[in-house]
């Protein structure tokens, strides 16, 4: 999730120069690929998409994370401590590493020293709930069929990852590492872009039911009816961000003004610092006071209520909660509303618990992250060429198709 830094370390490999190409596409304009995603907030608490990678190509399951640029797999390297996951480890052909010297190695290390003579281009990084992830940077192909019917194999740099800390530990991960979708140099649609293989634009459509889609390139995103909004820098990190914004609880201001906001869907849940964070709770507990819910403790959650009787779907519920929305400053009334399915959860119990979060108390300061509980059923559009993020509410549940405007 947001927040996430890198540093370096070892691994006994030797190197060879890998010179990034393209092979089989056509470099006389860039199109678009499309991936399903697999996975929900709950009870899975991850979204992700299979890519096949190596040659030959060979399936492995990533956590899609706009919050973070580092793409990475569990690789035998060998694995000094990895998880059992989905798919065998990568293993890493001598000529795959990436050298020190490459432009790639030196945006991974931007703004921290590292040996630009060393024989291979090592990373150490951190994520906010305490999972990290050690190796050493390679390059492979990665098999993308592209929307004008192309097969695509870039060879995109990425993490060999031979020493994870998991936050959980879990008998078998549900992935075999990440995709980093940042904004940095070494993200995916950095490299993509780079190569001339897509333009640099991506978007996410996550369904409420599971599932959804992922695309790199313009060609799925709307003509219409989207809602856009002017990329912001944050003092905190390279995250893509709408800006500062109001918070607001149905049409009722809470007093919270210029909220540092991010997307980030390396996050299951949403975030929002204390001062929101607090305004937000109090607004929902005065709203219920007559309401016939019962707070208590649920294992699931920190603050759940539960019903009369057990709740079977959210629509039994959402009807005594309001709608959130944030109003970004950067454009004129430019809102992202938060409807009650996009923040609330249905345990397996049949309570309902809030999934919106302290960020402060999680360690994220006053930084106010959106997480994938709250971009459900949203279409989310990344455009990095325009340098702006835009959004619509769309049914995310089924394929993806090549269109310029929603149905």
């Amino acid at each position: 999730m947001a927040g996430r830094t890198a540093a370096r370390r070892d691994l006994l490999i030797s190197l060879l120069i890998v010179a990034a190409a393209v092979v089989g596409f056509p470099s006389v304009s860039a199109s678009s690929a499309v991936f399903p995603i697999y996975g929900n907030v709950y009870p899975h608490g991850v979204y992700y998409v299979a890519m096949n990678i190596g040659n030959p190509p060979k399936p492995y399951f990533l956590d899609i994370d706009t919050g973070s640029d580092l793409s990475w797999i569990q690789c035998d390297a060998p694995c000094v401590r990895c998880s059992k996951g989905p798919h065998p480890w990568y293993e890493p052909k001598r000529n795959t590493l990436l050298a020190c010297s490459d432009h790639l190695c030196a945006a991974l290390h931007s703004g921290g020293a590292y040996d630009q003579k060393c024989d291979q281009c090592d990373y150490d990084i951190h994520y906010e709930d305490r999972g990290s992830s050690l190796g050493v940077l390679v390059a492979d192909a990665f098999a993308l069929r592209l929307t004008n019917t192309t097969v695509a194999r870039p060879i995109l740099a990425f993490g060999c990852g031979y020493n994870q800390q998991f936050a959980r530990q879990n008998p078998q991960a549900a992935t075999d590492g990440v995709l980093g979708l940042g904004t940095g140099k070494v993200s995916v649609p950095s490299q993509l872009s780079n190569q001339g293989v897509t333009k640099n634009v991506f978007g996410h459509c996550l369904s409420e039911k599971g599932g959804g889609f992922l695309f790199f390139g313009s060609d799925l995103v709307p003509s219409s009816r989207m809602t856009w909004a002017p990329m912001s820098q944050v003092a905190s990190g390279n995250y893509y961000s709408p800006g500062m914004a109001n918070l607001y609880w149905g049409t009722q201001s809470l007093g919270v003004k210029q909220m540092d906001v991010v997307l980030d869907t390396g996050s299951t849940f949403s975030y929002f610092g204390s001062q929101s964070y607090k305004a937000f709770l109090s607004a929902v507990k005065s709203d219920l006071s007559k309401k016939p819910l019962k707070e208590f403790n649920d294992p699931a959650l920190p603050v759940c209520w539960k019903g009369p009787k057990s709740f079977k779907s959210l629509t039994d519920v959402k009807n005594y909660f309001k709608p959130l929305a944030l109003s970004f400053v950067n454009g004129k009334r430019v809102l992202f509303e938060i409807p009650p399915e996009n923040y609330l959860i249905l345990t397996k119990d049949g309570n309902v618990c809030l999934g919106i979060l302290n960020g402060t108390e999680a360690g994220l300061d006053n930084l106010n992250v959106i997480g994938d509980i709250s971009l459900q059923d949203v279409m989310v559009v990344y455009d990095n060429e325009k340098h702006q993020i835009g959004w619509v509410r769309a049914a995310c549940k089924g394929q993806a198709k090549s269109q310029t405007s929603l149905p």
